[in-house]
Order: structure tokens, then sequence, then C-alpha cells
């Protein structure tokens, strides 16, 4: 026994738990032990299946724990940005009418059901495909990943602290996000099929292609690119998705008019407030994540800068439009926290708090601009998921140059290679659909709502 305590400790075993083994055999020593009760042969036991469980780490056994930890913080975070597809799903039917209440909830079900999927079937692998031209690797469903030892650090060592499955369903959550962000853009005109159709292939095909760039090791990658969590590989890759599918669709009966601009008020702020706060408790799921381990020192600067960015981007957003629109507008404010988040997400582990305080608050100045332009421009996005995606994406790629010491030519031509992918490809798919089965509803159909005409079923009775 006295030689199992001493290779516990030289495995690297925590105190504590060697602490509750020494009590365990003192008690265990005090206890009368008749003959006929004596082992012939001293039986495995837990401390025998620890023992074996550390042995099998290798050089790696010291910080097993560390392993357990930052797996367990791996699909705590996954399970976060989970939680992120139901505050897009509120926030989106919040900000919109509400006769197309279901169809909006209804299409956020689809994306985060489809997204998983694809992202099985072939988009991680595509995804990760090792060792490849850069550009385009198509990759086949996953297998055992937890081949390479599920107990083990054989997956990706030290710095990816985490099982494959792990590795997997995080990645995995992410891979919705792009569609849910043009689910907002085209909101209360789209017709459900073609869309489903569309987010099949720009979450199962376009993403995964444009992921590989930078996090799959491709051209971006060796470029020097930063994007710590995906400001340009996930954001501006949606956003610039949706500008594309909103100009082939064009905006809402009624929107624009000779008298100008005809608002289309949200019908439902609290819920639009809920979806907002839902994104910003995912985020930290988003963000901090993305660090792939429970480093402490990462996580704390990452949750930090974070939360900072979040309070800046909705104070510069508030402020802006109170200056610009002559009242204190709540959907801008709203707006402004995602602004902020989407602007230190490609960031949050490089940058200091004052910093980070900057580039939210940018941000939240940027998204009243950026709105109020679409706006004029007759681009209708009714949740304005455009310029907080797609154009705070942008900023948040590029402060990483300015804030940090990245080269700003390698971060703009990151942010332009993936916008631009992005906005030709839904621009073909969108456009072959519309000439193939139509991307519209109805005047009469848009006018009675989607909820009834698409889904035969009403949000709310009364």
């Amino acid at each position: 026994m006295k030689s199992k305590t001493l290779k516990l400790l030289s495995l690297g075993a925590s105190p504590w738990k060697f602490m509750l083994f020494a009590v365990i055999l003192a008690f265990s020593s005090a206890m009368p032990v008749h003959a006929e009760d004596a082992p012939a042969e001293e039986e495995a036991g837990p401390v025998d299946d620890y023992m074996e469980l550390l042995e099998a780490q290798g050089d790696y056994a010291p910080a097993y724990d560390f392993f357990t930890t930052s797996m367990l913080w791996t699909v705590i975070a996954a399970a976060l940005v989970f939680l992120m597809h139901l505050g897009f799903a509120t926030l989106e039917s919040g900000l919109c009418q509400k006769k197309n209440t279901v169809n909006i909830l209804f299409k956020n079900v689809f994306i985060i059901s489809i997204g998983v999927l694809t992202y099985a079937f072939f988009g991680f692998n595509t995804h990760y495909p090792g060792d490849f031209n850069g550009w385009f690797s198509w990759g086949g469903m996953i297998g055992d990943l937890n081949a390479d030892g599920g107990n083990t650090w054989g997956y990706g060592g030290l710095g990816l602290a985490m099982t494959g499955f792990g590795d997997f369903i995080f990645q995995a959550m992410f891979a919705a996000t792009g569609a849910t962000i043009v689910s907002g853009a085209v909101a209360e005109r789209v017709k459900l099929s073609s869309f489903m159709v569309f987010a099949v292939l720009f979450v199962g095909v376009a993403y995964p292609v444009a992921g590989s760039w930078h996090w799959g090791g491709g051209v971006l990658s060796e470029l020097g690119f930063k994007d710590f969590a995906g400001s340009t590989v996930v954001h501006a890759f949606g956003g610039f998705g949706a500008l594309a599918c909103v100009m082939v669709l064009g905006p809402r009966r009624g929107k624009y008019t000779e008298n100008g601009i005809k608002p289309i008020p949200a019908h439902n702020f609290p819920l639009a407030a809920i979806g907002v706060f839902l994104l910003m408790f995912g985020w930290y799921g988003f963000n901090g994540g993305s660090v792939l381990s429970a480093e402490p020192g990462a996580l704390g600067l990452v949750f930090t800068t974070t939360t900072l960015a979040a309070c800046a981007g909705a104070l510069g957003a508030m402020f802006t439009s109170w200056f610009a629109l002559k009242k204190p507008d709540l959907s801008m404010a709203l707006n402004g926290i995602l602004a902020g988040l989407v602007g230190i997400t490609a960031n949050a582990d490089v940058v200091s708090v004052g910093s980070a305080i900057i580039i939210g608050a940018v941000a939240g100045i940027i998204v009243v601009f950026a709105i109020t332009f679409f706006d004029k421009s007759k681009i209708d996005d009714p949740v304005g998921a455009i310029s907080v995606h797609g154009v705070c994406g942008i900023w948040g790629t590029l402060a990483c140059a300015i804030f940090a010491d990245f080269d700003f030519m390698v971060q703009l031509k990151g942010a332009l290679l993936v916008s631009v992918f992005a906005f030709v490809f839904a621009y073909i798919v969108f456009t072959v659909l519309k000439a193939v089965m139509g991307v519209r509803v109805s005047e009469e159909e848009e006018e009675r709502g989607l909820d009834i005409t698409e889904h035969g079923q009403e949000a709310y009775t009364n």
C-alpha cells in the first residue's frame, strides 16, 4: 500500500485526493482483520483504477486534473453557445411583427438542427481537414473521436485540452450561427422552403470552407491572421451573407415609400431584450470556450474584456442614437450590446481592459450609423444583423492590429476574403433559388403574415 501512496504522489495526484486516500488508509488500518477475511491477494479497487487512469496519461499525468477541468469547461461553453440560439430566436421574433413569430421560431429550430447534423456529416472534417492545399478539402463524417484516447491528452495535447468529441460539439454550436444571422435579416418576407435549402448550403458547405482557411490551418492561418473567436469567420461571414440575400430578396412591402421610410415597429421589446441578454450570457461560452482550455489567466481576461466591450457598446449606441435620433432608442441600445460583443470577439484574448472598452464603444457608435446607412440605402434588415455582425465584425478584426501587435494589411485581407466569399456564395445561391423555386412569398401572404400562410398557426391567440 505504501508503494501506491508514493506512486500517487509521483504521478501528480491532487493534494486533496492524497489526503482522502491517507484518511481511508488510516481508518482501514485501525480495523481488526480476521484471518478468514484477509484476501489471498490484493484485489483491484478504486485506487488501482485511478492509478491506471493516471498511468495512461504518460508525461501529462501531473496535469490530468487540468485536463478534466478543461474538458468540463468545454462542454459547458458548448451549452452556452447553444443557448445563444434561443437568444437569436427571441431577439428576432421580438423585433419583428407578431404575425411572423411562429415562422421565425421555426427557422431557428431548423437552423440549429440541420447545422449540427451537417457539421457531423461533413462539416467538421472539412473545417479541420489536416494537411491540405490551404483552400479546400472535402471531409467525410466524423468517426470515433475518442480513438486517440478519450481519457487522455492524445487528441490535442496541452494546447487543445479536450477530447475529440468535446472539440466537435463546441465547434458544432458555432456552425449554425451564420445562417441564424441571415434569418433575422430576411425575416417577414422570405419563402420558408427556399430559406431552408439556403441554410443547408450556407452552414453545411460555405462556413466549414471559410473556417478552414483560418482555424483549419489554411491560407489565413499561414498569413498570421488573427481572429480569436470569429469576428470575421463567424460574424462578418454571416453578416455579408445576409447582405447578399437581402439584396436579392428586396425590402418588406410598404417599408420604403415615396414619402420616405415607413417604420415597421417591433411587436415585443421585452422579448427582444431577453434575447439580447441571453446572447450576452451565451457569449461567455462563445469567447470563453475559445480559450480551448480552462487556463485561468486567459479565461479571466477573456471574460473581463468581453463584458467591458459589451457594456461600452451599449453606452456608445445609447448616446449616439440619442444624439442622432433625438430620442433614446431601445433597439439601438440592444444592438449596441451585440455590436460590442462582435467587436471584441476577434481580440478578447490579447487586448487590455482599456482597449476593450474603446473597441466596444466604437462598435456601439458604428452600429448606429451603419443601421441608418443601410436603411437609407433601402437595404431592409429588420433586426440590424448586417450592421451588428457584418460591419462590426470587420471592425473587431481590424482592432487586432490597432490595439494589439498584428499586421493591419493581413487583418484587412482576411476580413475582406471571408466577407466577399460569403457575399458571393450567398448571392449566387439565393439568385439560383429565386429562379428555380422563388425566394419571396406573395404580397397577400406577406400582408396576412407568415404564421398563418406558411404554418397555419398563430403565436398569439388574442
